[in-house]
Formats: C-alpha cells, structure tokens, sequence
C-alpha cells in the first residue's frame, strides 16, 4: 500500500456549542439528594466551578446568550437552578444529572451559586483527529485462526460498533453485505443554529450523511472498522479491522462542536442495547459494545473529570460499552501532553490510541507515526493507551469529498463505476477505528467480558515495538509517553482473555 507523501491528519473539530451541550449529562445519576437536602444547602455556600473553555468566555465579557451545561447534585437540582438563575433550558441528560441551557453571562454567574450546581460547562469546539494493516495486528490471523464464542470466525460479528464522526454513505461497495449495507443505523445530530441544543434523528438507511456534511471524514473511518473484504480494481484485497461487526453511524456533521458529540454519546448511553430499536432481532442488529471517536480538540489539554464528555464515557462503561479515542495529531517530545484529553481517563474500558507506522510491509517492528501526540514524560495518565495503525491507511473515501481529496493515492473500487471510491489518508483519527474493530472482535471472543478486562488484555499482550521512547513500569507492565503499552496484538489479546 503506498505511502501518503504528507499526512492528512484525521481528526475533526467540533463547533463550541454542539460539544457543550453533551458534555455534562452522562455521569451524574437522577435522584438523590432534594434541593432542601443538606447536601444541596452545603453547596448554596460556595460557588459552583466553571470548565476552563466557560471561564474563558466568561473573561471576555459578551452580551450574546451562552449555551451551558449545568451539572446538578441530582437532574432536580439541575432543572431546579437552571429555572431560578433565570436560563432558558434546553435540554437534559438525564442519567447523569446535567441540563442543557442557554442565557446571559449574568445568568451564567447566578447559577453558579444555586444549591445543587456541582459545575458548569461551556461549548468548547473540537475537531476529528485524522488497507487498515492487519497484518501487523495479527488481526488477519485471528480471524483466520481464532473464533467467537459461538464458533464462528473471529470477525467481530454479534457486535455492533457506534461511530461519532462527520457521518457514513451506507451505498459505498466497502460497506455492503449480501443482504443490505453493514450500517444498521444511520443516525444524524441535528443543532440549532447557536448550536445551544443538539437532537439525534434518525434517517433512512440509504441515505449518505457524509456528503451531507461535505465531510468523508466518517466514511473512511466506518470503513477502517468494517469495512468487508473488498477487492479493487488494481488487484488488491482490503477488509476492516472487523469485517463481520455492524455499524451504527452517528453524524455529527464536518464542523463539531462538544454538545453535538456529547449528544451522540448520550444518545449511545441511552440505546446501546437495541440500536435499531425495540424488537429487531439480535442477529440483525446486535448491542452496541463500543463507540470509536476520531474528534477532540487542537493541542491537547487537561482531563476534566468534571465533563459531560467523562461522565458519559463511564456511565458507558457501567454499561459495558468500551470508548476509544484517537490520541491525537499535535506530535510533541514528551516535555508537556498533547493527547486528547478523554482519552486520557483512568477508567477501565476508555482507550486512547497512538498512531504506529509499518511502513508499508506490514512489519511489527516500525515506527511511532511523526503526528501521532505524545503524552508528558513522567505522568503517566497522559500516556496512549496502545498503539494501531494510522498512516497512510487505505479505506472507503469518495475522491469528491474534502477528507478524501487530500490523500494521494486514490484507488478504484470493484465496480465500473467505482471510481476513486477508495483513497490513502493518515491520522490518529485512523488508528482509533482498528482498535474499535479489534475491540469488538474481543466481545465476540468472549461477550461476558467487561471493559476493563478488554482493555487489560489488550495492553497486557501488546507488542513491544521499540521505535521512540523507552518503556517503563505501569499498572499492567510497560509503557511509554508516545506509544503506550505497545502495537495492539489480536491473538495474543484473544488468548489472554480466553
């Protein structure tokens, strides 16, 4: 597979409304204490903290109205001072206690200092983090040697995989199955223009919410990870990572922003156990068991505990859902972090992803890619997780889009009229969708284990690539700031949890 000559880094940003509005909702639980409650009368002393991105909204001084998640103690205390503090709400992510609302700066200092409010969340903006090699994975041989708990093919079947991202054409030949398209669902975020509140529609299996984004960004990544066995006009075979798993497509549009990822997540919170909706069957539309998120914002930053974001991530996880994360593709030398912050949680089951190069042989023993962000030297939760292919990887892109446009080696699908279907791109964005397919192909090796048992195997069993900085003593044996525990290996990851 050639090589692109410069990378197009795949991560997208999302718009500072969209990505607000979510981050809030997921962690805090309904019910609880009552705003009367000793608890809610502590917190009416002191003033409620606000995420660095509000803070920093709050410093300029604005007179136009701000979208803002309000955590609450309880979902009650939440709509209780949104109401008092004079916000207008806009919406609410009900099991972790957050609403969404809009309103005056002066609003936004009131409810600050309602009983009830644990924090306060702005609109930050974020961005996607742009032949999956599964040769250097062993991901090929595991399906060729391993097989699900059922006996089948350890292909990733049984597991449907949600992807946030600038959306999916469901038509595209690398996503066809003998009977219809791998999408399952095809769903869309939809924002208002202040982009304050965020709703997740569905539409029609048929329809291409990538072009609708003008993105290609989704695509490529759906089809990293599952893309189904497709062979091209030049003669070569490409598959995903998990060519037997189901995808559900979020669209969160080209241009992101936190409340409009977030309300995807939320939406998986919420649905994950029947994607296409109550009474399809199983084998038609399995559980969501991971969730790949290509996004994050430009040049790192701190891990806020306190975010719609993280508290929806672990409400996930609670679940038995795995979230991955593309690292992202700010480089550095380990002196400060530049990892996208989610992925950065400590929880089991949240993975963040560095980009491994193999320099087109399919070698285990290449390169930690140029772009991919390393984590500071010595703080060890900034560190990548594992490592997974991410440059110049080949997958379903339609030459016509602007992701898709920036890769330099543009390939023919199947069909006569397969042109430029297909294009060699690089990123973070795309290593996070390998491990999201190999995650999935772990759920049907063994569909008991939790998430934090999928992310052990994987790091217990990576392989130590030696390209860049040296490993050192962590919880499940060695990483390092730029690679993490090492290059994803599928079979021995199968075995560990078998």
């Amino acid at each position: 597979m050639a090589r692109v000559r410069r990378p197009s880094r795949g991560l997208t940003a999302l718009s500072a409304g969209a990505v607000a509005l979510l981050a809030g909702a997921v962690l805090a639980a309904p019910g609880g204490a009552s705003a009367s409650s000793p608890a809610a009368a502590s917190s009416a002393a002191s003033v409620a903290d606000v995420s660095p991105f509000l803070a920093r909204q709050l410093a300029r001084t604005t007179s136009g109205l701000l979208p803002v998640m309000v955590h609450g103690e309880t979902l009650a205390d939440a709509n209780r001072a949104v109401a008092a503090a004079g916000l207008t709400k806009v919406t609410s992510f009900d099991k972790i206690g957050v609403v969404v609302a809009t309103g005056s700066e002066a609003a936004v200092e009131r409810v600050r200092r309602e009983p009830g409010v644990t924090y306060v969340e702005g609109n930050q903006p974020i961005r996607f983090l742009d032949d999956t090699s599964n040769v250097a994975t062993r991901g090929a041989e595991a399906i060729e040697t391993r097989t699900g708990a059922d006996g089948s093919p350890l292909d990733g079947r049984g597991v449907s995989v949600a992807v946030i991202d600038s959306g999916v054409d469901p038509t595209h030949p690398y996503l066809q199955d003998d009977d219809g398209s791998a999408v399952v669902a095809n769903l869309k975020t939809v924002c208002d223009p202040l982009e304050a509140f965020c709703s997740v529609q569905e539409v029609p299996n048929i329809v291409d919410t990538d072009t609708l984004s003008v993105g290609g960004h989704g695509t490529h990544v759906n089809g990293i990870v599952a893309g189904r066995p497709t062979k091209l006009a030049g003669g070569e075979t490409v598959q995903g990572a998990a060519p037997g798993a189901k995808l559900v497509s979020l669209s969160t549009g080209a241009g992101l922003v936190i409340i409009g990822a977030d309300a995807a997540l939320n939406w998986v919170l919420e649905n994950h156990e029947a994607p296409c909706g109550a009474g399809v069957p199983v084998a038609e539309c399995p559980p969501i068991k991971v969730t790949n998120n290509s996004y994050g914002p430009t040049g790192g930053g701190e891990f806020d505990p306190n975010s719609a974001t993280v508290k929806l991530q672990r409400a996930l996880v609670d679940e038995g859902v795995v979230t991955v994360w593309a690292a992202g593709n700010d480089g550095g030398d380990g002196s400060t972090s530049l990892t996208n912050p989610p992925g950065q949680d400590p929880t089991g089951g949240i993975l963040s992803v560095a980009s491994y190069f193999d320099q087109d042989t399919g070698t285990r023993d290449g390169v930690v890619s140029e772009f991919s962000s390393r984590g500071q030297d010595g703080a060890q939760q900034t560190y990548p997780d594992v490592s997974a292919p991410g440059e110049a990887i080949t997958s379903s892109c339609r030459l016509y889009l602007p992701i898709c446009a920036t890769g330099l080696d543009p390939r023919n699908g199947p069909g006569p009229l397969d042109l430029g279907t297909f294009n060699t791109i690089s990123g973070t964005s795309m290593a996070a969708p390998h491990v999201a397919g190999i995650v999935a192909q772990l759920f049907q090796a063994d569909p008991t284990a939790t998430p934090a048992e999928i992310e052990a195997a994987l790091k217990q069993t990576a392989y130590k690539y030696t390209d860049g900085a040296a490993y050192e003593a962590g919880d499940l044996g060695t990483t390092s700031f730029d690679k993490g525990y090492g290059l994803v290996d599928v079979v021995a990851a199968t075995d560990a949890l078998g």
